[in-house]
């Protein structure tokens, strides 16, 4: 819950930790299924985000949950809530 009490409505995802290269960010790979409009069958569709990681906790493989957030730079908008499994 948030300060006023209401819970929060800002959008989160859960993916992969593909790249922890720069200081304080992440590129996290997201995978959705959609169905293909003409042929009626789940097609896997990936996108990448960058996150803020402010502890630089995550590392590559790792599975995290981010959340939509206001922009922190020209790609950033996204931060990480928490991870959820460390990788192997």
């Amino acid at each position: 819950m948030s300060e006023n009490g209401s819970t929060s409505r800002k959008a989160t995802r859960v993916g992969v930790v593909t790249s922890n290269a720069p200081d304080k960010s992440v590129v996290v790979k997201v995978e959705s299924f959609v169905i293909h409009p003409l042929y009626q069958r789940f097609v896997r569709r990936t996108s990448k985000f960058m996150a803020h990681d402010e502890e630089n906790a995550c590392n590559v493989g790792d599975r995290v949950l981010i959340e939509e957030c206001r922009p922190l730079s020209r790609r950033k908008r996204w931060r990480v809530r928490r991870i959820v499994e460390r990788a192997k």
